[in-house]
């Protein structure tokens, strides 16, 4: 399941309750106010608003956010361009997912889903109300034009996470339906759910497959209603917004105005948000958090600072190998980089001790491969046993570790060990690690689009000269990194591959064969693996969550005994850092905290206005 946040990426980010019956046919099953991927619904046909929002917020004031780099486009589905931040806020999608439940959805733009006990297809018949912001009806030949659009069109991403549908149906002014092929895939009608709906009137006179700075029309609960390339986009609420009343919305889309500014970087960022320039901040940088926020207006009450814990899965960030380069193509040399990455020095020296060390690409949940495996998952892996590593099937996986000190001599000794086991060894003239049969010295880039991570990755350089390898580190703007990371043109990123807590389709784009050559697809890595794709197929049609579980665990297994990243680090709250003129809910969900359930708070507003003016 994925949300996404592009997002992230992009994104960064499913069980039944649905119908009874076990036919297939629409006469044998009944539409529902909502779909589950495993196990029952938490809301019930009748439910007012979800747990974790204020329904009585008031709507009203503006707030102001920020972004990095620049953007020059409102056309976030192609792979040209570099999209506006915010830009999804106009549109809907036909369901709605609840942040307090592992993967669940509720009707939005579709007042009702069908699905038959196979699964095989699912059918969602459109609300009467919902309207574009020209006033015209959305419809259900926007739904299937869109679908058809996205998978032709669109960012690789899309033909992958929607491939197994095989039809998709046009059954009156309201209703569309989505056939499915190629064995079950029970995520599939949730995934369809969070179909982003596009207008066809409105793109049958534009070419979709361009980048635009033209604002394009919606159906969610904003508009553009600003802006200036590259610098600032502001979105404006709509008044006569078709869907403000739906017990997925009660309580959230409670700003006015929403402006995203710009920035050259997160340094600037900072010092832009303590000036007062911008009103609320995730804070990504554990220097920034431990050191930036030290300043008048935080001493004084008028910037809150809060670390709100959550129970999401924090997925994988990592230094991640291009394995496209014939150089990563070695397993043994991927295991020995790793052990010149020096995690618990880093974090003490760098990173104020925040952070736990990413050993899972499921971290911060149930779904974490942690000892060996147990009878369920080697029922799952035996029959790959020729193809994987011996030790996914005896050991646990372990990062490599240190004890902070920072002397990793017994580390590197190990790395280069590994290292000659590959056919690498020390060159007495050069004093270079080469390779024995070809007489190559060993040298990659280490490719960033945010100089905060410089700090991290220049010890990690030194490291590996120790080893005598030569990797060079380069900074560079935010869209000549996403054109490299769309034509695979690097040698090792920091990937990073958010999880949900009901994992799916998305599998595909991150680790599958199919997607390594895909121009923008996110296997970063160039996976190329049968076992994986197998196993993501174990994972995709998984019939319940205890099968689910076992299924992802294996899965994880086999990444991470393939060594293709070196894991980093993840926390399990929210950094936040806002000034004091909001209000929020008295609940934050499981996914952690979501802002588009906080409001302004006038009274905070006036108290702050009088404690600034007042110097």
């Amino acid at each position: 399941m994925r949300s996404s946040g592009v997002t992230a990426a992009l994104l960064w980010a499913l069980g039944l309750v649905l119908v009874p019956g076990s036919g297939s046919s629409s006469d044998e099953v009944r539409p529902s106010h909502g779909i589950a991927m495993h196990g029952d619904l938490k809301y019930a046909p009748d439910f007012k608003h979800f747990d974790y929002v204020n329904p009585k917020a008031p709507k009203g004031g503006a707030v102001r956010l920020q972004a990095i780099g620049t953007f020059d486009s409102f056309n976030p589905f192609i792979v040209k361009g570099s999209p506006a931040a915010g830009i999804g806020r106009i549109y809907e999608t036909l369901m709605a997912g609840s942040a307090d439940e592992p993967f669940s959805e509720y009707g939005l733009l579709a007042e009702s889903i069908t699905v038959p006990e196979d699964r095989s297809w699912v059918q969602f018949t459109l609300r009467p109300e919902a309207r574009w912001h020209d006033g015209k009806a959305v419809t259900a030949e926007d739904v299937a034009w869109t679908f058809e659009t996205l998978i032709t069109k669109a960012v690789p991403f899309y033909r992958g996470y929607y491939g197994d549908v095989k039809k998709v149906e046009k059954l009156d002014a309201r209703t569309v339906r989505f056939t499915f092929g190629g064995g079950t895939n029970r995520e599939l009608p949730l995934i369809l759910g969070q179909l982003v709906v596009l207008p066809k009137h409105y793109w049958a006179e534009r070419d979709f497959a361009k980048t635009t700075l033209e604002p394009p029309l919606g159906s969610g609960p904003y508009r553009i209603g600003g802006f200036e390339p590259g610098r600032h986009v502001e979105y404006e609420r709509v008044e006569d917004y078709w869907g403000k009343d739906l017990p997925v919305n009660v309580g959230r889309n409670n700003f006015d105005r929403i402006r995203h500014d710009y920035y050259r970087d997160g340094t600037v960022s900072v010092e832009a948000f303590k000036a007062g320039e911008y009103d609320f901040r995730y804070e990504n940088s554990s220097k920034n958090w431990a050191t930036s926020y030290d300043f008048p207006a935080l001493q004084q009450g008028l910037v809150r600072k809060e670390e709100i814990p959550h129970d999401r899965s924090t997925g994988m960030q990592a230094f991640a190998f291009n394995t496209r380069r014939p150089l990563f193509q070695d397993r043994k040399v991927r295991q020995a980089l790793a052990y010149a990455f020096d995690f618990e020095w880093s974090n003490r020296t760098l990173f104020y001790g925040q952070y736990k060390r990413n050993r899972s690409y499921f971290d911060n949940s149930e779904l974490a491969a942690t000892g060996p495996p147990g009878p369920a998952e080697l029922a799952i892996l035996e029959p790959y046993r020729g193809l994987l590593p011996e030790e996914v099937f005896t050991k646990a996986y372990d990062p490599p570790a240190t004890d902070g000190s920072g002397r990793i001599r017994a580390n590197l000794r190990q790395g280069s060990k590994l290292l000659r086991e590959a056919g690498w060894s020390i060159d007495k003239t050069t004093r270079k690690l080469t390779h024995k049969a070809t007489g190559r010295a060993m040298e990659f880039e280490v490719l960033l689009v945010s100089p905060l991570f410089e700090r991290i990755v220049l010890p990690f350089k030194k490291n590996l000269e120790r080893l005598g390898i030569t990797a060079g580190v380069r900074t560079v703007d935010s869209a000549q990194y996403r054109r490299r990371l769309d034509d695979f043109d690097f040698d090792v990123v920091i990937g990073s591959w958010g999880q949900s807590l009901s994992p799916g389709n998305e599998q595909r784009d991150f680790w599958g064969s199919d997607y390594a050559d895909r121009p923008g697809s996110r296997n970063l890595v160039g996976i190329k693996d049968p076992a994986v794709d197998a196993l993501i197929e174990g994972v995709v049609n998984a019939p319940d969550r205890k099968s689910l579980v076992n299924h992802v665990r294996a899965l994880d297994r086999v990444l991470q005994w393939g060594h293709w990243v070196i894991p980093q680090w993840h926390i399990p709250y929210d950094r936040l850092v806002y000034w004091d003129r909001f209000g929020r809910p008295e609940v934050t969900p499981t996914q952690g905290v979501q802002f588009d359930t906080w409001w302004v708070d006038a009274k905070k507003v006036e108290a702050l206005e009088a404690k600034r003016s007042g110097g």
